[in-house]
């Protein structure tokens, strides 16, 4: 037992040693400090611009006039519109279930790179509707496709990102995601009607073609940022981790020199390089121990190790609660309503008095807007700030403005019309509900499912957690028009309930990670109380790669370098 204790201090001491050596640098500071690495996750975050400009862009042609003229009452009907809008989540739950083996056999950059392909086809799917008048199949079809690369992106991308970061700024970089996004939603046709749509809803002509194009334009446009993301991705590194989990260590120390910017025998990276290797061959030892009768070999035997590994999710406390911390704390986020509200904002504008079809149009752009200025805070300080305090405020706020909508709408519902300022606070309490959940739920949730699994199985995890998002998502996306047409009010009610309970839930059964590094969470979620063989196995690895030695010199360094600080001082 004392050997693995002294290995969980040495991992601490570790870490604390690097924050001091990096001078604390995180936030806007850490982001400029690791350039080259905030460079590389902000071009793989156009995934998440995919996903933004899609989710953006399909709620504004649902109102077009030529879309419903084409689709007739696959729009009308409350409950076929809401099947047209949530068939891509439910493809984005089958994406991410499927990358974590593809991430794990194929790698996290041609899992991007895959998946990106999968979108374009469902793009194109779905630009061939105008040959099929009259039916959603097409619009079905394609958006199912679409959505099975919007899910595996999703998943795939946060998990490059954190596996691409130092510690210090990896909840900045992760949160890039959620800046994408809401980046796709401002831009996308129907938000910004005032860039794009302003112009592509009103084509003319009489021709059935030319007004088609009104919303086969904008659909089509998703392809550009597409296209550019997958030529990208095919120059960008692959993750440190996985090339060292890959037994690729000699490439993994040159991304790791390349992204750091510092030299190869630089004790920091030296260490870097040792942590990630320790807890590599920890999990490799632990993964024979616990599946001697299986090997890596081949793809089919990826996929039964695989399964085998996501069953052993549920088999140990430490690792169910892990379970436990991803799934449901994506399932809060989506019953906050945010999906509810950016799906069918023009719909909830239009039911709050918003008669004209361009007022109506122009608050759902300024969510838009709103969302994405949000949502920056959120990068440069969730890593100072901390993950807790900025889901619980975001949570709180985003409930009191669900209730006081209810309320306003409750007195109001049926004398909108005279009483044009209590829409317009309605309006306003959906763009408040919109900035708490940027700030807080729309990045940390991201954040959070992405960094809290060990190695072994980190895709697993990571897709587990998505695909929770994402079938959360299906089921908004598909209740929400019953829900504005037969309950009205009660709608905010309820999703002003959920998220009180989601503020309740982190509170108290979700650890603070800031600043941990990815090794490191093994801790806070109760290796203390793993098996003698695993605290002896993890300090046999520690003095075999000579991590004990690497953290003993660094540390040595870096009180010689504190005594000499304090005698210029």
């Amino acid at each position: 037992m004392g050997g693995g204790a002294d290995t969980s201090a040495a991992m601490n001491a570790a870490a604390q040693i690097r924050k001091v050596n990096l001078n604390g640098s995180s936030g806007l500071a850490g982001l400029i400090q690791n350039r080259k690495v905030f460079g590389v996750a902000l071009f793989a975050c156009l995934g998440g611009l995919l996903y933004g400009y899609n989710q953006g862009v399909f709620s504004g042609v649902l109102t077009m006039y030529s879309f419903e003229q084409h689709m007739g009452d696959a729009v009308t009907n409350q409950t076929k519109k809401g099947w047209l809008t949530a068939i891509l989540e439910l493809g984005a739950w089958f994406g991410a279930l499927y990358s974590g083996v593809l991430c794990e056999r194929f790698s996290r950059k041609y899992t991007i790179l895959g998946n990106v392909c999968i979108f374009c086809i469902g793009v194109v799917v779905q630009t061939t509707a105008i040959a099929n008048s009259g039916s959603s199949s097409n619009i079905l079809g394609g958006r199912f496709i679409t959505g099975m690369g919007v899910g595996s992106l999703s998943m795939s991308v946060p998990m490059y990102n954190a596996e691409i970061a130092p510690p210090e700024v990896r909840g900045s970089l992760v949160a890039l995601q959620q800046l994408a996004i809401t980046f796709g939603i401002m831009v996308s046709p129907c938000k910004s009607r005032y860039v794009i749509n302003y112009g592509t809803n009103h084509i003319g002509g009489t021709g059935s073609t030319q007004k088609d194009a009104a919303w086969l334009l904008p659909l089509a446009l998703q392809l550009v940022p597409a296209v550019i993301l997958g030529i990208g991705m095919i120059f960008m590194p692959f993750s440190p981790r996985w090339l060292v989990h890959h037994d690729r260590e000699d490439e993994a120390k040159r991304v790791l020199t390349s992204l750091r910017g510092l030299s190869e025998d630089d004790p920091l990276l030296q260490l870097e390089f040792l942590e990630i290797k320790a807890q590599s061959l920890f999990e490799k030892r632990t993964e024979k121990e616990k599946f001697p009768h299986l090997e890596r070999t081949s793809t089919w035997s990826y996929v039964k190790l695989e399964a085998a590994g996501f069953a052993s999710l549920f088999t140990s406390w430490p690792m169910f609660r892990r379970v436990m911390v991803a799934t449901v704390t994506m399932t809060f986020q989506q019953w906050t309503g945010i999906n509810a509200v950016l799906y069918y904002a023009p719909s909830i504008f239009s039911q709050l008095g918003m008669d004209s079809n361009t007022t109506s149009l122009l608050a759902t752009g300024v969510v838009g807007v709103v969302m994405f200025l949000a949502t920056i805070p959120a990068v440069i300080w969730v890593d100072n700030l901390g993950r807790k305090p900025v889901l619980i405020v975001g949570a709180i706020g985003m409930a009191a403005c669900h209730f006081i909508i209810a309320a306003i709408f409750g007195q109001n519902e049926n004398q909108w019309e005279s009483h044009q300022a209590a829409g317009w606070a309605c309006v306003a309490m959906v763009w408040l509900f919109v900035v708490h959940f940027g700030y807080s739920w729309g990045p940390c949730a991201w954040i959070i499912i992405a960094e809290i699994w060990p190695l072994s199985v980190r895709a697993k995890g990571t897709s587990l957690g998505a695909s929770a998002n994402w079938m959360n998502n299906f089921i908004v996306g598909q209740v929400t028009p019953d829900m504005l047409q037969d309950i009205t009010y009660g709608t905010y009610i309820f999703f002003g309930l959920i998220t009180s309970l989601g503020a309740i839930f982190i509170a108290f059964l979700v650890p603070e990670t800031k600043q941990l590094s990815l090794e490191e969470m093994d801790v806070i979620f109760g290796s203390e109380g793993a098996a003698t063989s695993d605290y002896e196995r993890q300090a046999e690895i520690s003095r075999e790669i000579g991590l004990d030695e690497a953290l003993a010199r660094l540390a040595d360094t870096s009180a010689t370098e504190i005594r000499v600080e304090e005698e210029k001082a």
